[in-house]
Order: structure tokens, then sequence, then C-alpha cells
């Protein structure tokens, strides 16, 4: 919710999803074929939908986006942050895939990259360093996910 010149209003949600292969090398960005950040890579993510939790949300944006189930993955919320200019809420989560598996996606090109790209490479990368920092805040936090099957 903001306070916006003495109004309540509830913000547009939405999240970002840092997804790790199953020996956690790689993160999944996809080529963005729309605006915003159009020719940009950026992580996997969508719209809260009215009356959805933000789990269930990310679960749904990822397995639309990339065909990846709940069941294949283990998600957990990293982060929130709002961004009052624009009253928009952001979830990032983090996961990682609990065995090797093909993704695929319709709506954007997707690509397994690895850990040593330069995330905070505003001319390859959408978010002005947001991806570069969600990525090396979720390395710190991957530690703490399940391992993936052998």
């Amino acid at each position: 919710m903001f306070l916006s010149k003495g109004v309540i209003s509830m913000a547009r949600e939405g999240n970002l999803i840092v997804l790790f292969d199953a020996p956690g090398e790689r993160v999944l960005c996809c080529l963005r074929r729309r605006p915003p950040y159009a020719g940009l890579y950026n992580l996997p993510g969508g719209r809260v939908e009215p009356g959805e939790s933000g789990q269930n949300a990310a679960e749904r944006e990822l397995m639309e986006e990339t065909g990846v189930a709940p069941q294949d993955a283990s998600l957990r919320k990293m982060l929130r942050t709002e961004y009052f200019w624009d009253d928009w809420a952001l979830e990032v989560y983090v996961g990682r895939l609990n065995r090797p598996m093909d993704v695929y996606g319709e709506e954007n090109e997707l690509r397994w990259t690895p850990l040593s790209e330069d995330f905070y490479d505003s001319s390859r990368f959408a978010g002005a360093g947001n991806v570069g920092h969600f990525v090396e805040y979720a390395r710190r936090f991957s530690g703490l996910l399940p391992e993936a099957e052998p």
C-alpha cells in the first residue's frame, strides 16, 4: 500500500526469479522481446494477479515463462522492494532446479548464463544494474537452498 497525496492506494506488484541450474553454476535469463527493456537480458517473472499470493505468482510465472513447474525447483522469497514514484512493488525469488532439465519459453528467448557474466552491464542486462544486484545477492543466499538431486 502506498500513501499518495493523503490517499491510500494498492501498488501494482510483480516478481523476478533468480533461478540457478541444478549444479548452481548458471542463472536463467530471458532476452526481452517487448518493452520495457526490449533487446536486453532480464530475469523471468511477471505480475501478481489480484488475490494471488506472491509465492503462487512466482511459481505460476516461472511455469508460464520457462516450463519449470513448482515441483522442479525450490523457490524462496529473497527480497521485496518498492518503487514509490511509480506505485510498484517487486518481490525477488531465488531457486535452484531440483534436477537437470530443459527449459523453454514462448514469450522470450531463454539462456543459461554463467555466473562469471557481468550482470551489471546495462548495455546487455535490464534494470540499470538491478539484475547484477539481484544475482549477486542470490549467490550469497543460494547456500540456503536445498541441493539438487544427484
